[in-house]
């Protein structure tokens, strides 16, 4: 089995950024890339245009029972462990740790903001331009990889953007149900054998950059499959080696 070459660096933190799978850090750390890099910015809102039609067909869950009052009962203001007056007390301390914690805090961030500003005054002036995102030119398809069971439930949602010759593919199934097992993603077009589009972990969003031969097969009414495979994927050069769990028709956005 063969793999798809990946992105540029830039190009797939941009697609991710877009998708929103990155974590607080990365995510802080892209906002910033954005703001220093106007060529990045405009990645990441071109990425936006092109999968906001894919993220509408991802269906929203709603927060699990008793998760705002587990939040509130980690808060500083209300956290008391005793009962009576000292219960009072310990909620009184509390919240005044609280204060006093984001008083120091603000000192903190004045300070620092402080220092940012003179650093900024003693820099050079730079000039700012932002690329305008080109509109895309090549027809954009999606596909909806649902199981092939009576439930028929969507377990990925996948989307070809031609313009940037990559492959979007996001997992509906929970991070980590198939631990001993791999998720092998396959292109079905007219009567060719499967052709491998890499491993795609579970829970877990992938920007696969297509080459060139497989480009020209993305078209309407071919098929994406999903297969269950050993570790490294299925070693049957002619297709899946496993159960193809999911089966979906890329169609016109």
């Amino acid at each position: 089995m063969s793999e798809a070459p990946d992105l540029s660096e830039a190009e797939a933190l941009a697609a991710e950024h877009a998708l929103g799978v990155l974590d607080a850090r990365e995510r802080a750390e892209a906002e910033l890339r954005m703001a220093r890099e106007p060529a990045f910015a405009a990645d990441v809102a071109a990425w936006q245009a092109r999968l906001a039609p894919l993220l509408e067909q991802i269906p929203s869950v709603p927060a699990p029972a008793g998760l705002w009052a587990r939040i509130e009962r980690l808060l500083p203001a209300n956290d008391s462990r005793t009962s009576g007056a000292a219960n009072d007390n310990g909620a009184l301390l509390g919240r005044l740790r609280f204060w006093r914690n984001a008083a120091m805090g603000g000192f903190a961030l004045a300070a620092a903001s402080l220092a940012a500003v003179v650093v900024q005054v003693n820099q050079p002036p730079v000039t700012v331009t932002r690329d305008v995102p080109v509109a895309p030119q090549g027809q954009l398809l999606s596909a909806s990889v649902v199981s092939q069971d009576s439930r028929v439930q969507p377990l990925f949602t996948a989307a070809y953007d031609p313009d940037r010759k990559a492959l979007i593919v996001t997992s509906l199934l929970p991070e980590g149900s198939e631990r001993d097992k791999v998720h092998e993603l396959w292109l079905i077009a007219g009567q060719d054998n499967p052709k491998s589009l890499g491993l795609v972990e579970s829970g877990k969003a992938k920007v696969i950059a297509l080459p060139t031969e497989l480009m020209a097969k993305m078209a309407e009414g071919a098929a994406l499959a999903v297969s269950v495979e050993p570790p490294g994927g299925s070693q049957n050069p002619d297709g899946p080696s496993g159960p193809v769990i999911g089966v979906g028709k890329l169609s016109r956005l």
